[in-house]
């Protein structure tokens, strides 16, 4: 089944398998088309939305921790309050993203385009960044202590 503008709202991942994740009653692949999903307040926690199209999907206050978002477009999506800790984001495409106040700690972030990419007092505690592109970011009261900028050095 293809996901595309679906409205799931308090959204519960179960009974994961590689390569696939149970949301209320629907498989979503790896790869999966969520263009526009309406994914508010999902628990999305350790699912695999590896390479997934997440264009424009509302993922305010989403638990995505754990989530392996690998490759995965999320250009437009609104990503705000949302929690990502330890999630994969290796090669995600975030640009012109809205990440305001999102928990990013000990996120993998390698090779991840964030050009453009607004994060007022997101958490980047611990993230590794290297490789990543913040051309153009707005990094205003983010917290980096730890962090592996994207030339390999660490944060103080």
């Amino acid at each position: 089944m293809r996901l595309r503008w679906v409205l799931l709202p308090l959204v519960l991942v179960s009974g994961c398998s590689q390569g696939t994740s149970q949301v209320n009653g629907y498989t979503i692949e790896a790869g999966a088309d969520l263009l526009g999903a309406d994914l508010r307040i999902a628990d999305l926690q350790g699912a695999d939305l590896q390479g997934a199209d997440l264009q424009g999907a509302d993922l305010f206050g989403a638990d995505l921790r754990g989530a392996d978002l690998r490759g995965a477009d999320l250009r437009g999506a609104f990503l705000r309050i949302a929690d990502l800790r330890g999630a994969d984001l290796r090669d995600v495409d975030l640009r012109g993203v809205d990440l305001r106040d999102v928990d990013l700690r000990d996120v993998d972030l390698r090779g991840a385009d964030m050009s453009g990419v607004y994060m007022y007092n997101a958490d980047l505690r611990g993230a590794d960044l290297r490789g990543a592109d913040l051309s153009g970011a707005d990094l205003s009261g983010a917290s980096l202590f730890n962090a592996t900028m994207p030339d390999g050095t660490i944060h103080p």
